[in-house]
């Protein structure tokens, strides 16, 4: 992180694209008809989130590996309904829709053409870059992401929230500890507990059976933490039914490795980028050359209009 002061916007890059890819319509073309709608609908979100919220630095973090196996060591589960293929070496295959994946290589052409900083670190997900990101940052952090998980790094003190789109990147839920609390009725260090007793399905995480958000937002309110809540299970004068200190104590392995799992990682290494917002393209040629291949028309040049300001 070369030089970071001001505000740094951290991009959860595929987050945003698959929002684009289902929000634009297929019918959105480059002219010899390859889909190009998640390519401009990332765009013109990224056009639209640097009007709105004029961040200093913008980071796009992608997914070196959205499946690394050190997580999947822990709780073979973890995101295994979304293979589409297994690899022996390097990352399995995700699935992803067919008119999608031909689009993430020119999205990455672009932003690197554009001049829009770009990480993804081998043997992480973009997650774990977002959260090392946030823990170096000095100055305020807007995190943009349609993923709930990285609720676990809102930090006021810090100046960290998630800026979590409702509709399109125009309707952003600013998510602080305020709005964490009256949701979820915790802040952003304890959502990840939260988010690990309540188990997630769509991650492939299966919590503590019969521990719904609910009862999980109440036993972290009653005990502060996890530890505090297994301390409670091994304390019989402690304020549990037995049906939930027989769950909890039952769920002891998986709560052992769960929040290595959850828990983002915050000492990726990170490469040495230049993550400020770029006034002009770094590759005015190739910019010009992709925007015409790729038919990007309007999309490309009001996020260079906006970005020149």
């Amino acid at each position: 992180m070369r030089g970071v002061t001001g505000r740094l916007m951290l991009l959860d890059t595929a987050s945003l694209y698959f929002r684009a890819y289902f929000g634009v319509p297929e019918s959105v073309r480059a002219p010899d008809g390859t889909p190009v709608n998640a390519v401009r609908g990332l765009l013109d979100f990224i056009d639209r989130l640097v009007k709105d919220h004029r961040p200093d630095h913008l980071v796009a973090c992608m997914d070196a590996d959205w499946r690394p196996q050190w997580r999947v060591d822990l709780i073979p589960s973890y995101k295994a309904h979304r293979v589409a293929e297994e690899r022996t070496e390097g990352p399995d295959e995700e699935e992803v829709p067919d008119t999608l994946s031909p689009q993430v290589p020119v999205i990455e052409t672009v932003l690197d053409a554009v001049g829009i900083a770009r990480v993804g670190v081998a043997g992480y997900e973009a997650d774990d870059v977002i959260g090392t990101f946030t823990a170096r940052a000095t100055g305020p952090v807007d995190i943009v992401t349609g993923d709930r998980d990285l609720y676990q790094l809102v930090d006021d003190a810090r100046g960290v929230r998630v800026l979590y789109p409702l509709k399109g990147v125009g309707t952003l839920q600013v998510t602080d500890e305020a709005v964490l609390r009256e949701k979820y009725g915790v802040d952003g260090k304890g959502y990840a507990d939260l988010a690990l007793l309540r188990g997630d399905p769509s991650d492939g995480l299966p919590g503590v059976p019969g521990v719904g958000e609910k009862t999980a937002a109440k036993l972290l309110a009653e005990f502060g933490d996890l530890a505090g809540i297994l301390a409670a299970v091994d304390d019989r004068r402690a304020k549990l039914t037995p049906t939930q200190r027989k769950r909890l104590d039952l769920a002891r392995p998986y709560l052992a490795v769960a929040p290595k799992v959850v828990r983002v990682a915050g000492d990726v290494p990170l490469p040495d980028v230049d993550t400020a917002l770029p006034r002009a393209p770094r590759n005015p040629g190739a910019v010009d050359a992709l925007g015409a291949r790729w038919g990007l028309g309007g999309s490309l040049q009001r996020l260079l209009r906006t970005l020149s300001v």
